[in-house]
């Protein structure tokens, strides 16, 4: 199995309270998801707020009108500074997603590292090199557009 990584920065204008109270937030993934992938929420175990052992159910369009379901866990947290979610059912043959939260002067660095792999052996290296690969660095430009955008309009600082 081949595995694929992402790995983002982005620095935002925000105390390490605030980062911490946005991401850590399931309810906040919509917001920062494309439109075109209709993310919706379908269940959610305890609150609002990430903890370890936390399953997140959704459904997603990972091609056009073809809605898919994932299941992810929440499987470590370490209030304001990192968490990692793994999906247990969806798209993904591995999807293991690192959160960290840095605070620097004027703001929080944000770091994404997504370790990721594709179903199907050959088939799925084609899919990835064909269009995977360039959707989930879409997914993630995108991110980074919405959250540049929204903490610069909401900055308190």
């Amino acid at each position: 199995m081949k595995i694929y990584n992402l790995r983002k920065e982005q620095f935002l204008p925000i105390s390490l309270q605030e980062a911490w109270a946005f991401f850590s937030s399931p309810k906040n993934l919509a917001k920062i998801t494309p439109e075109h992938m209709n993310f919706k929420i379908l269940y959610q175990s305890g609150g609002d707020k990430a903890y370890a052992g936390q399953i997140i159910r959704y459904q997603i369009n990972v091609l056009p009108f073809i809605p898919v379901h994932w299941v992810t866990e929440i499987t470590q947290v370490k209030e304001p500074f990192h968490f990692i979610d793994e999906q247990r059912f969806g798209p993904y043959a591995l999807w293991h997603h690192q959160h960290h939260f840095e605070e620097v002067k004027g703001g929080v660095l944000m770091t994404d590292e997504v370790n990721y792999a594709i179903p199907f052996g050959v088939l799925g290296r084609f899919a990835h090199w064909l269009f995977v690969a360039k959707e989930v660095n879409r997914i993630f430009e995108h991110r980074f557009r919405t959250l540049e955008d929204f903490f610069s309009k909401n900055s308190t600082t």
